[in-house]
């Protein structure tokens, strides 16, 4: 019939019911009939089995006061955001604006929370964490074990985090967080050419092994850790080495070590950083100096053969010396030497020999 509308309601559903685009109320279960001769009347079926209430006239519906009980009203300012659980388990974060969700037939449970604090820490948080909602409101951080985050909002220094999970809202400020890791890092310097104090080029492998102690003082006090300690191990290690003597050198890296490692700790302090150990890898001569120090030392070594056998030589003749002292002063022993000669050269022919007053060898008559 003209004019007349009709619409009907399940037990599950609520009709939405508008006229000249005004909001009049909530239509329960049942048949409804309209007197609509210029078809200004609107109603809108939505089914209250699905909680969320989605509507283009939602803050229109919201203001008439109808919903009572039959739903939860959500209204979130600027700073505020609400997570909401159905039935007990969680279902997503809700953002600024105007919320409704029917509560007939599902347990509602929000709570609003002030986002201005920026991170966001929550016991339910690996639940909030597996909504899809929460990658779009949350930026999820993790900080490794043997690492530290350092947090800056606005740029302004927070805090210093500690290995573990942290949540931070998004779109409420800049949030800046570097993370530094607390581990012991090796830094190598390679291929430096440094003259030493008496004019020699030489080229050095060397390794700083460091650990940063004060994470924040380690971002704020330099643009970039890493250069900056390769920057001051460079400098302070031809600052050193200048200031020794090839020979020195060569003989004493421990000592280059320990001083350049002393150097260095003074000035790294302010970076946040300890130094551990300073190690020369590698000293590496020119190849003609690496000649040139070849026959230094053959020379060297040379002389030192000579001054061996001189004196063995002479150590050998002042033994003689002693010996033949010895057998001067005591013509029983020279007797007991010449019978001991006497029995090498038996040993190998034979020997006939007459002994008398005046000595071995002016008695031997037959020596074969």
């Amino acid at each position: 019939m003209y004019g007349i509308g009709y619409v009907k309601v399940h037990s599950h559903e609520k009709g939405l019911h508008f006229k000249d685009h005004e909001f009049k109320g909530l239509l329960g279960q049942g048949q409804h009939w309209f007197w609509d001769p210029t078809n200004a009347v609107r109603v809108d079926v939505v089914s209250q089995r699905s909680p969320w209430l989605h509507h283009e006239a939602l803050d229109l519906i919201v203001k008439s006061g109808t919903l009572g009980n039959e739903a939860l009203v959500v209204d979130l300012k600027d700073y505020e955001r609400a997570l909401v659980w159905i039935d007990g388990r969680f279902d997503r974060i809700l953002g600024p604006g105007l919320h409704a969700l029917w509560s007939k037939f599902k347990e509602i449970r929000t709570e609003v929370v002030d986002a201005r604090t920026v991170q966001f820490n929550h016991k339910d948080m690996n639940a909030i964490l597996s909504s899809p909602s929460s990658s779009e409101l949350l930026e999820n951080v993790v900080v490794e074990e043997g690492w530290a985050a350092v947090y800056f909002k606005d740029g302004e220094y927070v805090q210093t985090l500690k290995p573990g999970r942290y949540l931070f809202w998004k779109q409420m400020g800049k949030v800046h967080l570097k993370q530094i890791d607390l581990r012991e890092t090796v830094l190598d310097v390679g291929g430096q050419e440094i003259m030493s104090r008496d004019k020699v080029t030489l080229r050095l492998n060397a390794q700083v092994t460091y650990q940063v102690t004060d994470p924040h003082l380690s971002v704020t006090a330099v643009e970039n850790l890493s250069q900056s300690l390769y920057r001051e191990f460079q400098l302070t290690l031809r600052a050193i080495v200048g200031s020794y003597e090839l020979d020195g050198l060569l003989e004493g890296k421990e000592r280059l070590a320990g001083e350049m490692e002393q150097a260095l700790c003074r000035r790294t302090s302010e970076f946040g950083v300890r130094v551990i150990g300073i190690g020369i890898r590698d000293l590496i001569l020119p190849g003609e100096m690496k000649e040139l120090m070849n026959k230094v030392i053959e020379a060297r070594k040379l002389a030192e053969a000579n001054l061996i056998i001189r004196r063995e030589e002479t150590a050998a003749m002042r033994s003689q010396s002693n010996t033949a002292k010895l057998l001067e002063s005591n013509p029983t022993l020279m007797r007991l030497r010449e019978l001991e000669v006497l029995e090498k050269v038996a040993s190998c022919s034979e020997l006939k020999v007459v002994l008398g007053e005046k000595g071995l060898t002016d008695r031997v008559v037959n020596l074969l």
